[in-house]
């Protein structure tokens, strides 16, 4: 609500007369104004804070719903694409802070979500749009944030946040609009919330299996890769999975069954899969062992190509050691070299663990290494059909540069045809 303000001015009118330098009389009226009203403040006062477990406190602007939520604050570097950002099921419990300055000019669209609502417990922006421009938006992002009871909160020091974040590594936070709760109260939320050794991805799958069928519209296709006809059957275990994932495979000729993360790997193979896709996902791959567990069920019997968790889980069912990273990767301009041809791809990313390189066993080679700090990025065995990569190829939001990676994963497939 606005908030009024009273202004209290007398009105009153008198004559006066002066003589030029010429000798001349000049005569004029004075007029003062004098009226008792309320008016509105043109600005919106701060009604929100962000706490954080170190103990600072940031006054903030609330839009979208209000409350208090506890989560793990993380910076993203994308300059577009926040519709898909916070629709990402990978943000769950998390906070996403925006270096972009300005969010909220292209409003809020159907066609660019990645799941069917928000999974991030806030958003941390600098300036919010005062106007919405864009000729598919049907609404602004405060009012979506609210029908998606989601927080935001804006004219706060995102650069201040960001320095910190990337000095002491990710951290726990609150996000408050009741004022009846006290910075030392909101600092205890804190430091008691963990998502170390939590399942998140339980709360982010689907709970039965079904046929996902719809392709990348023509309207954004880019590749020209698509096949008319469906010729490879891929079951897609859903981690958290994005809907542009999906649609990626779907082009390049896939009929995809989507199954929930505990789908047993008996049951998959009864379905005779020529492919296996293990879904992107938020949280601590080392908090699913039954995750990992179907994943080990599954390696050398069909064709596996695993994307973020999944590359992460893969990670694991060979072997292999995961970490917690400082603050992670998140944002869509992330360079990727793939160690396999020497290029650099611009990618897409968000994960806040990584699989160690050195934990691996012989024979499993590094496909990609991120470039910003020499984290892997991708994995390949050939011995057993098993390709992974770190990050989003499905590029939404992000650069198109590693599209090519599905079909890849068609040629793998296709090889475990020819081999069967």
């Amino acid at each position: 609500m606005a908030t009024k303000i009273g202004i209290d001015i007398s009105l009153r009118n008198f004559s006066a007369r002066r003589t030029n330098k010429s000798g001349n009389v000049q005569c004029f009226t004075v007029v003062k104004c004098s009226t008792s009203s309320l008016v509105e403040r043109p600005w919106k006062p701060f009604d929100a804070r962000l706490v954080l477990e170190d103990g600072s406190v940031w006054k903030a602007k609330s839009f979208g719903s209000s409350g208090t939520k506890v989560g793990e604050v993380v910076f993203n570097t994308s300059l577009t694409g926040y519709q898909e950002i916070i629709t990402d099921p990978s943000y769950a419990n998390q906070f996403v802070l925006m270096t972009c300055p300005q969010i909220g000019n292209t409003g809020i669209n159907l066609d660019d979500e990645e799941s069917k609502q928000c999974h991030p417990g806030g958003m941390i922006i600098r300036s919010l749009s005062i106007s919405t421009s864009n000729w598919r938006a049907i609404g602004n992002i405060s009012d979506y944030l609210t029908a998606n009871n989601m927080m935001g909160i804006y004219d706060v020091d995102t650069r201040a946040i960001t320095r910190r974040l990337r000095q002491d590594g990710s951290l726990k936070g609150v996000l408050s609009t009741e004022s009846s709760k006290t910075n030392e109260e909101l600092v205890e939320m804190a430091l008691t919330f963990s998502i170390n050794g939590v399942d998140s991805i339980s709360g982010v799958s689907c709970t039965a299996p079904y046929e996902w069928v719809d392709e990348t519209g023509s309207e954004w296709e880019f590749s020209n890769k698509g096949a008319d006809d469906k010729s490879f059957d891929v079951v897609a275990y859903d981690f958290g999975i994005k809907h542009n994932i999906l649609r990626r495979l779907a082009s390049y000729g896939c009929k995809i069954t989507v199954v929930p993360s505990t789908w047993p790997a008996s049951e998959t193979l009864k379905m005779k899969p020529d492919g296996v896709l293990f879904s992107n996902g938020p949280g601590d791959p080392s908090a699913v062992p039954y995750a990992v567990e179907i994943v080990k069920e599954l390696l050398g019997k069909v064709p596996v190509f695993g994307i973020c968790m999944g590359h992460q889980l893969l990670g694991q069912a060979l072997g292999g050691k995961t970490f917690k990273m400082k603050f992670g990767h998140h944002g869509g301009n992330h360079p990727v070299r793939n160690l396999q041809n020497g290029s650099v791809e611009i990618s897409a990313q968000n994960h806040n663990y990584a699989v160690d390189p050195t934990s691996l066993p012989e024979g499993i080679e590094v496909t990609h290494v991120n470039l910003n700090d020499g984290s892997c990025a991708g994995l390949a065995f050939p011995a057993l059909s098993v390709m992974s990569l770190q990050y989003h190829p499905e590029a939404s939001p992000g650069p198109h540069d590693s599209d090519l990676v599905f079909g890849k994963f068609i040629h793998l497939m296709e090889q475990g045809k020819t081999n069967a």
